[in-house]
């Protein structure tokens, strides 16, 4: 049983605009989906029928059914989410709303028993998207020389179709080239990677699993977890991956999702700035 007090409800519950049943704009199939992706646990689960079931309830119920890590991590992740929707679509966030959301991360950090360094603090979207990154190139990483070469071309097509304005091709492609590299990057480290507390295990044998089974979800969290990646990347590679979904013609019809030209140039800013993180981890 997650320990949130009432008062931390009530911003949660404000920020995830869970009044009349909602949790934000999530329909039953994208919330199902993305919990679990988090957290692999399935909110459509009887057991968090305990206060009916809508969707802010079985959140509600979730709250108080599943541990505080739990609990923080999912936090953690929809507030993330939150955050990059409202960028992607050139959606202001008011200021008392900005609030909320430092204090709910915050509650997300304390349920997790993490403790933030002054230089690991979220940045705020604009700042994250207006940072200046330099294009480092993949070969400096030092993972798999044949891989490198095909991470590389892919990254010239990211560019042709930046300029033609393929969005959609552009997303596509910064999440494949994202998943590579972090796979290189762990079957390099293969140690630090199998023995971070957020490596995927398998649920009958309790062993870490093998690289090759891991998502990119996972990926983000361990390199993150094991100080690969900043916080920054991580939560802007996590919507990039959100993105990547996508490439189901059913999965974009469903959310109405629509890459425009903004939504390409986060891509490619998220894959140039892991880059970057990890070319300083590796150098």
């Amino acid at each position: 049983m997650a320990t949130i007090s009432q008062t931390d409800k009530l911003k949660l519950e404000a920020v995830l605009e869970m009044n009349g049943g909602y949790v934000l704009e999530f329909s039953n199939n994208s919330l199902q989906r993305f919990i679990i992706n988090s957290v692999k646990l399935d909110i459509y689960d009887p057991k968090y029928e305990k206060y009916g079931n809508s969707k802010a309830n079985r959140f509600r119920a979730f709250w108080e059914i599943e541990p505080d890590k739990t609990v923080g991590k999912l936090i953690e992740e929809i507030l993330l989410y939150y955050e990059t929707q409202k960028t992607i679509h050139n959606q202001e966030i008011k200021p008392t709303t900005q609030k909320l959301i430092k204090e709910c991360l915050g509650i997300a950090n304390k349920l997790q028993g993490k403790r933030l360094k002054n230089d690991e603090q979220i940045d705020d979207v604009d700042g994250f998207l207006q940072k200046e990154v330099d294009e480092i190139s993949i070969s400096l990483l030092k993972i798999d020389v044949g891989v490198t070469a095909v991470l590389e071309q892919r990254i010239l097509e990211v560019k042709q179709c930046l300029k033609a304005g393929a969005s959609l091709s552009v997303i596509f492609l910064c999440g494949s080239i994202l998943e590579g590299i972090l796979l290189g990057i762990a079957s390099q480290n293969i140690k630090e990677f199998n023995q971070s507390t957020t490596s995927p295990k398998d649920k009958v044998t309790g062993k870490v699993k093998q690289l090759h089974e891991w998502s990119l979800n996972n990926f983000i969290d361990v390199a993150h977890n094991i100080g690969f990646i900043g916080l920054d990347v991580k939560k802007y590679s996590h919507s990039l991956r959100d993105f990547r979904n996508y490439i189901h013609p059913y999965e974009q019809m469903s959310s109405g999702f629509n890459p425009d030209i903004h939504t390409a140039r986060i891509s490619w800013q998220v894959l140039k700035a892991a880059i970057n993180d990890l070319h300083e981890k590796v150098k």
